[in-house]
């Protein structure tokens, strides 16, 4: 896996596990996250074991951003959990972080990329290249616990 470093202004992105704040990314995903209300400090750390994550950090070190990306490097990946903090959105970072990942040399060509987004269509289209699934009859999903 192909570890990347990119600058623009006084930010940093980077892909480099050893920077990420994982006590904040828990802390945003399980408070403030829609999708991850909840989610366990070990979940965290497991999903970003497992994972391809990238960073945005400011001067200081503090990280600002976060995406994930589970994959198998070859035909598919799943990009979840992007989020700006609200103190550092309105600047570009969240399209950084998009073109970031669907440029990243080891994601680039793969046949699909999924996501799902409550709020961020546009920013996905524009400048990820995602459209709405093509033939949405032939995807399925498995929730746990399984609903009524």
């Amino acid at each position: 896996m192909v570890n990347i470093e990119q600058q623009r202004g006084r930010y940093t992105l980077s892909t480099e596990k050893t920077r990420l704040d994982v006590v904040s990314i828990h802390e945003y995903l399980s408070v403030a996250a829609y999708w991850a209300l909840g989610r366990s400090y070990d979940a965290v750390c497991k999903s970003i074991e497992h994972s391809l994550c990238f960073g945005i950090y400011t001067p200081d070190g503090g990280q600002v951003a976060f995406a994930r990306v589970v994959t198998d490097f070859a035909t598919f990946a799943w990009l979840c959990d992007v989020f700006v903090l609200e103190s550092h959105q309105g600047v570009g970072l969240g399209k950084w972080l998009v073109e970031a990942v669907v440029s990243h040399p080891d994601l680039k060509n793969l046949k699909r990329i999924l996501l799902a987004t409550g709020n961020a269509h546009e920013l996905y289209r524009h400048y990820g290249g995602f459209t709405l699934l093509k033939s949405p009859e032939r995807w399925m999903e498995r929730s746990y616990p399984p609903s009524d």
